[in-house]
């Protein structure tokens, strides 16, 4: 049985998610795993798998939108604590002797692989924006080229790339696999029915959406606020996962920013999606480029009255459409490429343990 290095970002839960799908096929199948994240991610897997907290990139958000400049100067003053979390993965990597080093888009762990010379996998959604040939909407080129430098330096120089995706489309590397969307348990276990309300989601504090809501003829349900009170049509909840997860399954559409995870289970239980990007993340925009490009719902830039009313009208459309969406396989492709990946890779990672203990 193979030793793993597992890095996991830990912004938001996608990663982790996804992530403990590959945990769980790991373990089954007798595999030692050491897993290091950060914020969510390590709150997410600590009470279930040997996860340690390590530094991660954190964003700042105001008003939907990424605010660099901010950004660039709260990591800055984290450079200390990055450099000491990568010699805590150093060395785990020199006293764990891992056959291989799996990365959901968290870069330490990368650069620790390749500073060992340990064969690394990189799995994750983001990396479509530069080993994919896209189609790229108009107006966005500055968040385009901001994009993929990011990209590019996340996990370079891996040997495998397993990008998880909605819509196909050609690989320019030979080493990237395109996968479905990971698909939790929770979520197939659902049965959806469409109800009265339309579920609304948002990650950053903008209440400008609350004002669109309101001149509406609809039920609204509205997580992310931080409240739990009823406003006319709109009902404002706490988080819960479980009452998410019911609210989710009996809507009749969904509004959100463009998150990869949440608009996946909302295209499996074919529910039509409204996405909001939040600006200057362009991984979200090209989210719902392709949401809309290939009619499973509208991509807006703002939300405003006119666009929502589109949106309503359009629904039958994105219903009829969504009908033809199968993108879930009980998450079977992407476990089968895990497992491909350890097993190919094997006979090299003990060819180069072997000529390390000779020198």
């Amino acid at each position: 049985m193979a030793k793993i290095i597992y890095g996991i970002a830990g912004e938001g839960s996608g990663h982790s998610m996804r992530a403990r799908v590959i945990l769980e096929h790991l373990k089954k199948k007798g595999h030692k795993i050491k897993i290091f994240s950060h914020d969510r991610g390590y709150d997410n897997l600590k009470d279930d798998f040997d996860c340690t907290d390590i530094f991660g990139l954190r964003f700042v958000y105001e008003k939907n939108k990424v605010r660099y400049l901010k950004t660039f100067m709260k990591n800055l003053n984290e450079l200390g604590p990055a450099g000491k979390s990568l010699g805590l993965i150093n060395k785990t990597i020199r006293e764990f002797k891992p056959d291989f080093v799996f990365s959901d888009f968290e870069p330490l762990t990368g650069l620790a692989a390749r500073l060992n010379n340990v064969p690394l996998l990189s799995i994750d959604n983001q990396h479509r924006i530069t080993n994919f040939s896209l189609h790229m909407p108009v107006g966005f080129t500055k968040d385009i080229y901001t994009a993929k430098a990011v990209i590019n330096l996340i996990n370079p120089g891996a040997k495998a790339y397993l990008v998880t995706s909605f819509f196909e489309s050609k690989v320019k590397r030979k080493n990237t696999h395109i996968v479905p969307p990971v698909i939790r348990d929770v979520i197939y276990d659902l049965k959806p029915k469409k109800g009265n309300y339309i579920l609304v989601y948002v990650t950053s504090k903008f209440d400008g959406i609350v004002k669109v809501l309101k001149q509406m003829d609809e039920k609204f349900i509205v997580y992310g606020l931080e409240k739990d009170e009823r406003d006319g049509n709109i009902t404002y909840k706490m988080p819960s996962k479980d009452g998410f997860l019911h609210d989710l399954a009996n809507c009749k559409a969904v509004i959100s920013t463009a998150g990869f995870t949440l608009l996946s289970e909302t295209l499996y239980l074919k529910k039509p999606f409204c996405a909001i990007p939040i600006k200057g993340q362009f991984e979200q925009i090209i989210n719902a480029f392709y949401l809309q490009k290939l009619g499973y719902g509208k991509f807006v830039r703002k939300l405003t009255k006119k666009q929502l009313e589109n949106f309503l009208e359009s629904m039958p459309k994105y219903e009829a459409r969504l009908e033809k969406y199968n993108k879930a396989d009980r998450n079977k492709m992407l476990l089968r490429k895990v497992d491909w990946f350890v097993g190919k890779f094997s006979k090299e990672s003990e060819k180069a343990k072997k000529q390390k203990s000779k020198n």
